[in-house]
């Protein structure tokens, strides 16, 4: 049975799109199967693993308006299947998401038990996978919720500076409100430290400030900026694939492996 990590942070532009992408990628490289799940509307991590959205008969939308209209199990089942495409990359599949995916957020907050509906569809298939990678909103909408809901774990990617710490914070205490209403086994598996510069006195001073309240929380390997990596989103490929050289690429392999012990 796969478990299910949700990657999340309520800070945009911290890397969470590009940690999504490239671990799951790492995870399929290294022999696992895993499916990339996208959650937001803007659609990155669907474009950035290859998939042209305009081509995308179904979508993350089209399973959300399955379950708020109520449709019959069979149906939903369906939608789900059809909605899992396949990457020209080892070992990785994608539930892709569109732009319109921000319409039927709204429509969440009407239906009954709205916030257990990704949990619902990935039952049909996540027996099919080792891993289901779940990239969230940059808020906390329904559909982060949808996906805190879900999952085994919470993957927090992070900046090395001090308004990502009080954010850190926030996302915590949101995280034990997810716990207490409606996943009382979610867990933060990791902190992933990303666009990380260790000669910055700034970076060693908030690199001291986790360790003291989350020391065990944080993953050992650091992802450092890179061209590369900055590349990779435009070839619509993980940035092992762009150039397996790199230090970005070695640095998602070893984060992978480390989620494996982890979880």
């Amino acid at each position: 049975m796969g478990k299910i990590i949700a990657f999340t942070n309520q800070k945009g532009g911290v890397g969470k799109t590009t940690s999504a992408i490239n671990i799951a990628a790492s995870l399929g490289i290294i022999g696992k199967k895993t499916l990339l799940v996208d959650l937001d509307p803007q659609g990155s991590t669907t474009s950035g693993v290859g998939i042209a959205k305009k081509n995308l008969d179904y979508s993350m939308r089209d399973v959300f308006r399955a379950f708020v209209n109520n449709e019959g199990d069979e149906r939903k089942k369906e939608i789900v299947k059809s909605c899992v495409k396949s990457t020209e990359f080892e070992n990785l599949w994608v539930l892709p998401s569109v732009i319109t995916l921000s319409d039927t957020e709204f429509q969440l907050y009407k239906a009954d038990d709205s916030a257990y509906f990704l949990k619902s569809a990935l039952e049909y298939i996540k027996e099919e996978y080792d891993y289901l990678i779940v990239d969230c909103p940059p808020s906390l909408g329904m559909l982060t919720v949808n996906a805190l809901t879900a999952c085994d774990g919470v993957i927090i990617p992070m900046q090395c500076e001090f308004y990502a710490l009080e954010g850190l914070s926030q996302l915590m205490i949101s995280i034990s409100g997810i716990r207490k209403n409606f996943n009382a086994d979610i867990n933060v598996t990791g902190i992933l430290l990303t666009m990380y510069t260790g000669r910055f006195i700034l970076t060693a001073q908030v690199v001291a400030e986790l360790k003291k309240h989350y020391g065990n929380k944080i993953f050992s390997t650091k992802i450092s900026r890179g061209v590369k990596l900055s590349e990779a989103p435009s070839f619509g490929c993980p940035v092992y694939y762009h150039d397996k050289s790199s230090k970005g690429a070695k640095e998602y392999l070893e984060v992978a492996k480390e989620l494996v012990e982890r979880i």
